[in-house]
């Protein structure tokens, strides 16, 4: 088991590695200037190259009447739920939002409670360029984007014929105590009205937006259909190797009875646009990174979300990085002549911390499990053990270090018994050596006779490989992706102390700042400490393993010696709690090596009842297997016997 542990690490980050070069990661975030605190209203040209008026956080100056339509571009910035205030990782509903009239949408959008970086001072927090961006408008082709824009499609397009995506609405802020906007805006003619407000509830991570359609002569009460776009761009938070974002999702059942279905798609390898395919009317949609998410619902349950719509957003400029867009279908209904009608929906604008995350929807759980892949049983029950580490420690990386070894301790029994049975094979095989050798040289010209005999040998010394030796690597392998996947999505690893220079677990610990690029290997921006002590105990396991007997092996021992120095570049900004837990891995594994092993010898004296009837549990299927061996070789020699006698026949 010894030999094979380090195989089965390298074999486990070798998938990794390929699964990330099929499905590149997102290309990192770009720096933004740092900005004093302002809010700021104004108009410019339709360009949108006018002059923005600023003032020091004084509330929005009072619009004017609301009116049909604006005859000018006007943004409008908010800040909600105490933002102006130094933030406060955790307080619920702090925003700074910014909204443009044209096509009635919202611009940007960042949590004034969580933040980019950790270790900020006051007056930093203070800064909206340190707050978490959820929503960003970046320039494409067509013109910037935008969030909550309400577009016409076939159905509805006669309403609004030059479209409600470009239009020019008529904003307001509404009045306290209420925060937010309404956007009003009626289409030449002036046979509908269209009304959107958008309202952030306090003390949550939600934004109410409704809608509303009031038929002032546009014929009679018919279906519609429309798209709402909940996130126009969200940007990846970390450009993690590790983790494909943003990704656009879309969750459904097809009754209240069964269970939720999920699709998604992840921005990069996103090349044209697609349906999410979920149940119809399905319940949620939105995009999400890896640890925070814009996630739309109705508010009450009227089946009006349709399909869900996905397309990559070509983004102008020198390094585009992978973005997509998620449009949702809305089947609404024009009310009769002279009636309004309004349909309200619920945008989750937060953290994925998986309690508050879940308890504002029970939908948002499959979310969470898709983060988790396909180990989430086990990813969940170690997140529940970590947690629990954590609140007798009060240290995140610590609790990993806990958690490492409580699954370590778990499974050494089993890995005793492994280690028992490969020892006893290799001493048997070093027994039986000398046969295998002798009838090598015996039968060096003939391979039939050379297995036939390496066969019997092996059967009359019952030298079989103990395939039980193979069952904890198997048992391993689904605990060591589910340990990988909770502690890759753990929201509460997010900006972590451990100790020392290391501040955030979710990253790689950067001691010093180095800004190397290199032609080959992935660039060096920071001195990564972790990665190479994650190295050097690899390399430290590896020598500390007993020689092999058999010459193949042997030569396998060496070549894996060289291997950890390449895991180690290709893992080298590996975030520092999976480094972390790697590191433990290596550490138990050599402290197993140098002093369990001394004060507890393994057995390896061989069995002999055992050894004449194969070894373990498999004797029995290994015994067939080589009988069926035998009876197949009889066979063939006996066609090849027949064959000869036919030939000297017709010779004759």
């Amino acid at each position: 088991m010894e030999k094979r542990l380090p195989l089965f690490l390298i074999l486990a980050v070798l998938i990794f590695f390929l699964w990330n070069k099929l499905f590149p990661p997102p290309a990192p975030l770009p720096r933004m200037p740092a900005a004093a605190p302002t809010l700021s209203t104004g108009t410019s040209a339709d360009t949108g190259t006018g002059t923005d008026t600023e003032t020091n956080l004084a509330p929005a100056a009072p619009v004017e009447p609301p009116h049909l339509a604006d005859e000018v571009e006007r943004k409008l910035e908010l800040r909600v739920g105490g933002a102006e205030q130094p933030g406060e990782v955790g307080r619920r509903g702090a925003y700074r939002a910014r909204f443009s009239n044209r096509g009635a949408r919202l611009v940007s959008l960042e949590l004034a409670d969580f933040y980019r970086t950790v270790g900020l001072s006051a007056e930093q927090q203070r800064d909206p360029a340190n707050w978490m961006p959820l929503i960003e408008s970046v320039e494409t082709a067509t013109g910037p984007t935008g969030s909550l824009v309400l577009e016409t499609m076939h159905s509805s397009q006669s309403l609004a014929p030059g479209g409600l995506g470009r239009a020019l609405w008529q904003m307001e802020e509404l009045p306290a105590p209420e925060s937010g906007v309404r956007f009003r805006y009626s289409p030449p003619g002036g046979t509908v009205l269209f009304e959107k407000k958008i309202a952030f509830e306090p003390g949550t991570w939600r934004v109410r937006v409704t809608l509303a359609l009031e038929n002032l002569a546009a014929g009679p009460s018919r279906p519609l259909g429309f798209s709402l776009a909940p996130a126009g761009v969200m940007p990846p938070e970390l450009g993690d190797r590790f983790y494909t974002e943003p990704t656009a999702t879309a969750i459904g059942r097809p009754a209240t009875s069964k269970p939720y279905q999920s699709d998604h798609r992840a921005a990069p390898g996103l090349d044209e646009a697609g349906a999410l395919e979920v149940p119809t009317p399905f319940d949620v949609g939105g995009v999400h990174n890896k640890y925070f998410a814009l996630l739309l619902r109705e508010a009450v349950a009227q089946g009006t979300l349709g399909a869900a719509l996905v397309q990559p957003v070509r983004e102008v400029g020198a390094s585009p990085r992978p973005l997509l867009e998620l449009g949702l279908n809305l089947n609404l209904a024009l009310p009769p002549p002279g009636e309004k009608r309004t349909w309200e929906y619920v945008l989750y604008a937060g953290p994925k911390d998986p309690a508050p995350f879940v308890a504002d929807c029970p939908a948002h759980q499959i979310v969470v499990d898709d983060d988790l892949g396909w180990t989430r049983g086990i990813a969940k029950a170690l997140l529940y053990v970590l947690h629990l580490f954590h609140a007798l420690v009060g240290n995140w990386g610590v609790a990993i270090i806990l958690l490492t070894l409580c699954v370590r301790a778990a499974l050494f029994p089993l890995n005793r018994r492994s280690q028992t049975s490969m020892a006893r094979y290799q001493k048997k095989m070093k027994r039986v050596q000398p046969r295998l050798e002798e009838a090598k040289k015996r039968f060096a010209e003939e391979p039939q006779k050379l297995r036939e005999a390496q066969a019997r040998i092996m059967q009359e010394e019952g030298a079989f490989p103990p395939l039980g030796g193979c069952l904890p690597i198997f048992l391993q392998m689904p605990i060591f992706f589910g340990l990988f996947s909770a502690l890759r999505v753990s929201f509460d690893l997010r900006q972590a102390p451990f100790f020392g220079w290391i501040h955030d677990l979710s990253r790689p610990d950067h001691l010093l700042y180095l800004g190397l690029e290199l032609p080959i290997l992935p660039d060096i921006e920071y001195l990564n400490v972790l990665p190479i002590l994650m190295v050097v105990l690899w390399v430290l396991q590896q020598m500390g393993m007993p020689k092999p007997a058999d010459e193949q092996a042997a030569r396998m021992q060496k070549m894996m010696m060289f291997m950890p120095v390449v895991f180690g570049l290709m893992l080298y900004n590996y975030a520092a709690g999976l480094s972390l837990y790697m590191m433990t891995t290596s550490g138990l594994s050599i402290i197993e090596q140098k002093v369990i092993k001394k004060l507890w010898p393994i057995d390896d004296t061989e069995l002999e009842p055992k050894a004449k009837k194969g070894c373990g549990p498999f004797s029995g299927m290994m015994q067939h297997l080589a009988e069926k061996q035998r009876a197949q070789m009889k066979r063939v020699q006996a066609m090849q016997n027949e064959k000869r006698r036919g030939e000297g026949k017709r010779r004759k």
